[in-house]
């Protein structure tokens, strides 16, 4: 049975030159359990190869059942010079929702 990351957290992303911080707090225990075992960081850079060049560092906050993903080289040279509608990169927690776990 597969589960989307949405169902177990939310997101949320900030930037920070040419590298997007984006992170992941689980809604319980389980959620915490099931992130923490199989959200790593080469999953995370799966669903961000088309728009990230990486590497992808991830971060464990076990106190705030959270994980923080550092993403490089993922906002196409950074806000002052990237053409991309979303050069600050927010709209990028939502394609780590979308991301699939095994549940």
């Amino acid at each position: 049975m597969s589960i989307k990351v949405y169902e177990l957290g939310h997101a949320r992303a900030g930037d920070k030159g040419n590298t997007s911080n984006v992170s992941v707090t689980a809604y319980s225990d389980e959620a915490w359990r099931i992130l923490r075992s199989q959200l790593t960081a080469e999953r995370v850079m799966q669903a961000y190869a088309e728009i990230a060049k990486g590497p992808v560092t991830r971060y464990e906050l076990p106190k705030l059942k959270a994980l923080n993903f550092v993403i490089e080289n993922a906002l196409g040279g950074g806000v002052t010079v990237s053409l991309a509608q979303d050069m600050h990169g927010k709209s990028l927690s939502f394609l780590m929702l979308d991301v699939e776990l095994n549940g």
